[in-house]
């Protein structure tokens, strides 16, 4: 039978809110790192079936800095018995302090990229943005781009427009996902062996 809202199943899979919130849990009051670092080091722990396609786990593995910016009550493991709203919340928080410290080094040729979230992360990253500045760094000089299938306004505002208002260069760049992220890929790619598409 599938999973529905009609008779209040939906995203009631235990074995989800059971990994990433038994993990925060766990992680909480012993570990220093947050949300991001916590699940990567799960993943890799648990060995998953999936780890060697995990951007959380490759990212910890290259030592990248990788943050989830949790909004309580947004997600299927948040209707879960085992959610911790302290963990959940404090696990978030320290990642908000790990993306403020990587956007502080956005000088002069960096790039941020908001792949398809529509509000959760142009909130954070206007928000780290602002931190950044506040305490000092002279963050400017660098691009933003936005890719989703459809425009939308925090995205355009908060991404492509108020961070390099002046200062940067900001794309707003619309299509499938399927498509566009593996041309980026490939762009990527070409550049890093000396070639252009």
């Amino acid at each position: 039978m599938p999973l529905n809202i009609l008779d209040g199943t939906f995203g009631m899979s235990r074995e989800t809110g059971e990994f990433i919130n038994t993990a925060l849990s766990g992680a909480y009051l012993g570990f220093s790192g947050g949300y991001g670092e916590t699940l990567a080091r799960k993943i890799i722990a648990s060995k998953a079936k999936n780890v060697r396609t995990s951007i959380l786990a490759a990212c910890y593995k290259a030592r990248v800095p990788v943050t989830v910016h949790a909004a309580i009550g947004t997600d299927i493991v948040h209707q879960q018995p085992t959610m911790n709203g302290a963990a959940t919340g404090e696990m978030s928080f320290r990642d908000f302090k790990v993306l403020a410290h990587s956007v502080s080094g956005l000088k002069g040729g960096g790039v941020a990229l908001n792949i398809g979230s529509a509000v959760i992360l142009p909130e954070v990253f206007l928000k780290t943005l602002t931190v950044a500045r506040n305490l000092g760094h002279r963050v400017k000089g660098f691009s933003t781009a936005n890719f989703d299938m459809l425009r939308h306004y925090r995205p355009t505002v908060n991404v492509v427009e108020r961070p390099t208002q002046g200062h940067g260069r900001g794309y707003s760049i619309t299509g499938h996902h399927e498509i566009m992220l593996p041309l980026l890929a490939a762009m990527i790619a070409l550049r890093l062996e000396g070639k252009r598409l």
